[in-house]
Order: C-alpha cells, then structure tokens, then sequence
C-alpha cells in the first residue's frame, strides 16, 4: 500500500456513479466546438508543439482548432466524403493531427488512425479492409499512402497538409476565412472511429467504436490522472457543459495519437476537458521527456513502463537536475513493476496509477491513487504490481470458460459486463469488427466482452495479470499479434514456416521472437537472420520485426495441423528463468 492517508473509497465511487449519455453525442462537439464557441475559453491552449529544435513551444487554440478544422471539412467535402465515410488520418503528433480527428467527426465521417511506422504490407491492408474513400497525409507518410493508391479503388484523394504533398493540400495557417461547418449529429452509438487490433489468427481486425466510447473512457481517465487538476468537490467527470477552471495542468504523453492510447487516453480526453496537450512528432529519449516536461511545466501524463524505466536509468535523481509539476502519471501496456514503482513515488513524487484496457473495451480497470491522500471521497490505495479495480461505472470481473465469475484467487478471463453495477449499459463497448460479425459474436459470452487476459481477483477486488489466453503479447508497450508477423516470415522465399512468440526482457517486457523453419536449400546464418529482420521491418512496423530469430527443424504442432505457440513460449519462459 502506499504511504499517507490511503483511505479505501472504491465501494463509494462506484454506488455513487452514475452514467450521463445523451441521444445524441458527438466528439467534436464537447472536444472543440464547445469551447471555440466559448468567449471565455476560445482563447485557452489546445494544442502546445513542442519545438526542440527552437526551444520553445507554440501554442493552438481552441478557436484555432476548431477554424482549421472547419476549413479542412469544406475540403474533405469537396472530395466527397460523407457521413459514414472512413478517411484514414497518417499522421504524427503534431496539430494538423487534431484538427484532422475534429473535422472529420464533425461530419460524420469515421476516422481511422494509422500509424506512420507501418509499412507498405500494414497501410495496404487497412486501407483496402475498410474501403477508406481518402487519407491525411504529411511529408513522411505521402509517398507510401500514394504509391498504394493503384491497389485501393476506394481511395479517391490523397490529402497532404505539407506543401507539395497529395492529391489536394491543405494549410491550416490559409483557412482563417473558412465558413463554419454545419455539425452532423450524431447519435451517440453512431460510429466516430475505426482502430485497428491485433489478434492471434489472420490480419489484424477493425474495431468500430462510437462516439459515446469517449464517455465511457472518462471515468477511468479522471481517476488514473488524480482527477485532472480538478477540485475533487466540483468537477463531475461526464458533463457536458462548460466545467470549472481548476488548477494548471498540461498533459503529455509519447504514445501516438493513432494509437487507442495516444488518442482516447490522451488526446481526446484532455480536449473534452479543454485544457491543453503536448505535441512532439519525434523520437522518445529521457532526455527529451525531462525536458519537455519541465519546459512545458507538464502535470498530467501518460507514460508506458519501458518510457519510465529509460527515464529511470538515465536520471535516477531526476529532482536534482529537473523542476517538475508532475500530478500524476498514468501507465499502461505492461506491468510497472515494484521499481518503477517505487521510483515514481520516491523520485518524481507521485503514485503511478496503472490502467489496463483495450481498444474493443478501454479504461476499464486500474488505480486511483491519489498520489496517497485519499481523504476527499475520492481514490484508492495502490497494490504495487497490480492491475488495479474496476473504474466506476465499469462492471469488471473474472469469469471461466462458461462465464460464470471466477473464485478470488482462481484464475480466468478478464471481462467486463454491457450493463453497470446499476444495471445501466455500459457506453465504453465497441460496435463490433469491421466486416467480422462472426469474430464479434466470439468476443462475448452473454453479456460479458472478454478481453483475452488472463487475471486472478483477490478478496480487496484487485485483479493481478496472468497472461493472455491467447498468444497476443506485448512488447514494449505495443501488441503483438504473431498472426501478421508469421506471414510477412513465409512471403520470403527462404522461410518455409514460422511461429513468433514473446521473449521476456527485463527492459521492454517482451522481445518478439521467432522460430523459422527454411526453405529447401536455404541455410542459417547470421546474414539470413538480418535479412529476414530487414524484410519484417519494410514491410510491417519497426517494433514488429523479430528481435531474434532461431531457426528450428520443425514446428510443434496439434494434430489438426496447427501450431503451438505455447510450446515455444513456455521453452522461453524457462531458459529466462536460467
């Protein structure tokens, strides 16, 4: 437990939780227009870049969030989209990237985050999957999105917001002028965002999530970032109106923005709330997380554990070189662990509050910490290693292969309920695959949405991860769907087949690791090991690519043919034992 007043308000929070959702909700509304629109607040921060280079930020409103994004819906429009449409958006941390979500969910239109660190092979699939009529590009990810168009009849344009770039182009600094855009309004089951999931078997999945999933994140968001800078006695987590000012607080996190965590457990939340969020487009280093946040005077986070154990190693004492504002930090993806705990607390002064989700049932479950003062009716004592308690207004538990609520102490499946503790429906549910009614229907058991993890409940109600019931993995901070990697190994003509399994790693949780069988003629080397690696990585992500590759006379398989994957990963488990 941690040190200080950790009074036990779980129980409270959660009978004293209630669910708002109007018929109608839209994301660009409460995340941009409200506030443009407001005198008081159309003048507050939106967006600050973070400009390494200059050394020093420079900052978007919500009046200028909200113009740019009108003047790019006229363009999307003259191109043709409409409500429903999917339209890819291919872009880094930057503005360009908010004004982007902003315009195209004020039509209607669904958009549909791609990360620039997919490869051709990554991009083509999504793309031709969801029949994306038009993509947002930059500079970086142009040429590829536009060497794939020959392959995608759907995509009719090609939008770029650097100069020279795409099909059309567009300049938010030219769109001062631009009419206001009418709102489409949206229900709020209406679909706002298509994301892209990983999964054991065949190309990864289209998760369909609807506006009103934003709501459903909030609790957790407020909880996990010690309720935002709010006075804990007047902020109410899921209004709709205009909230009270609170104290400072700037939020930033290196996850990207077409990532479920850069977007719904950062972006968007800290636009909801109208206050303003760290932009950089770059790479992550400690150094340059240090200092951003000390720069930008930085108090709410989102950092994963392998960005704060890089941080921890390279600034153990942090305090003494760096001022920070930090309120909070909220992590994800993988275990924290006791150190990284311990330094959080110790080192950079506050509780870290673990969160666990996904992109099909977000922010569900995690810790409230309070950085330890949770006298005010609000928070929970954190349990080192544990995954925390549901969040309110999520009814979560551990059920076995029937769905029926597992024993504390006895191992299943991680789940949560349609309906609340109250009875209510839950809005945090995604709508379904894309295309995949059958993959649908296998999510549930009844009314219950299984996640795929693996967690045991103790008698407090904090769950502790066991695993995946699956062979999904991560590895530093990203999941792992061996699926695509294994396929990307066999279109090489040395690989004959391949299984891909997680290699435990002390800094990044999991290494991805590889087990090939050659190809007739083809032998090991440590030339073939690079060039497989080279051929991973062109094509997919960089973080998917085999960190290593052992090459192996056959695969263990069932006798229906498939592999198993759990052979190889428990002969990991046990040499990283040695």
């Amino acid at each position: 437990m941690t040190a200080g007043h950790t009074t036990d308000n779980h129980p409270l929070m959660h009978s004293s939780f209630r669910w708002s959702v109007p018929k109608h909700f839209n994301i660009a509304l409460v995340c941009s227009r409200r506030w443009a629109a407001s005198p008081a607040h159309a003048s507050s921060t939106a967006v600050l870049l973070h400009q390494a280079a200059a050394g020093e930020g420079r900052a978007y409103s919500y009046a200028q969030l909200q113009t740019a994004a009108d003047a790019l819906s006229h363009v999307l429009a003259s191109q043709g989209v409409k409500p429903g449409d999917r339209v890819a958006v291919v872009l880094p941390q930057r503005f360009e990237t908010a004004v982007a979500y902003i315009a195209i969910l004020q039509m209607g239109a669904v958009a549909m985050p791609l990360s620039q660190l997919f490869g051709p092979d990554a991009l083509l699939y999504r793309l031709q999957d969801s029949e994306a009529v038009l993509a947002v590009v930059d500079a970086v990810s142009a040429p590829t999105v536009d060497s794939l168009k020959k392959d995608c009849p759907a995509l009719r344009c090609v939008v770029g917001i650097d100069p020279g770039f795409g099909d059309v182009s567009f300049d938010h600094q030219a769109s001062s002028g631009a009419t206001a855009w009418p709102l489409f309004n949206t229900l709020a089951t209406d679909a706002a965002l298509l994301i892209y999931t990983s999964g054991t078997t065949g190309p990864p999945k289209g998760a369909l999530i609807p506006h009103q999933a934003l709501i459903g994140n909030l609790s957790g968001f407020v909880c996990s970032q010690n309720w935002f800078g709010f006075s804990t006695s007047s902020v109410e987590p899921i209004g709709h109106g205009d909230l009270p000012s609170g104290s400072h607080a700037v939020m930033w996190s290196p996850a990207d923005w077409t990532w479920t965590g850069g977007l719904m457990d950062a972006l968007l939340p800290t636009l909801y709330f109208g206050r303003p969020i760290v932009a950089w487009p770059g790479r992550f280093s400690a150094d340059l997380a240090f200092s951003l946040m000390q720069e930008h005077r930085v108090t709410h986070a989102f950092l994963f554990p392998t960005a704060l154990k890089a941080m921890m190693k390279a600034y153990p004492s942090p305090q003494a070189r760096f001022q920070l504002d930090l309120q909070a930090i909220m992590s994800a993806g993988e275990a924290a662990g006791d150190t990284v705990f311990s330094y959080c607390r110790d080192e950079l002064g506050v509780t870290v509050n673990e969160m666990f989700g996904q992109t099909e049932v977000n922010y569900i479950v995690g810790n409230c910490a309070m950085n330890g003062d949770t006298r005010d009716g609000i928070g929970w004592p954190a349990k080192p290693g544990s995954m925390g308690r549901a969040y309110p207004g999520h009814r979560v538990a551990v059920i076995d292969e029937e769905g029926h609520e597992c024993a504390d102490g006895v191992p299943g499946d991680v789940a949560v309920h349609r309906l609340d503790v109250h009875g209510q429906p839950d809005p945090i549910f995604f709508l379904g695959y894309w295309n995949q009614p059958d993959a649908t229907a296998r999510k549930f058991t009844g009314d219950w949405c299984r996640t795929g993890d693996l967690a045991t409940r103790d008698a407090d109600g904090y769950l502790w991860y066991q695993g995946r019931a699956d062979d999904v993995f991560k590895a530093a901070g990203y999941r792992i769907g061996p699926s695509e990697i294994e396929n990307c190994l066999v279109k090489h003509p040395a690989v004959a087949n391949a299984a891909v399994v997680p290699k435990p790693d002390a800094e990044r949780g999991n290494l991805v690791k590889a087990y090939v069988v050659l190809s007739a003629g083809f032998a090991p080397s440590d030339a073939l090991v690079a060039q497989l690696q080279q051929h991973v990585r062109g094509l997919l992500a960089p973080y998917e690519y085999p960190k290593e590759i052992e090459f192996i006379d056959q695969l263990p398989m069932t006798t229906t043919g498939k592999v198993q994957r759990r052979v190889l990963r428990l002969r990991e488990e046990e040499r990283a034992k040695k």
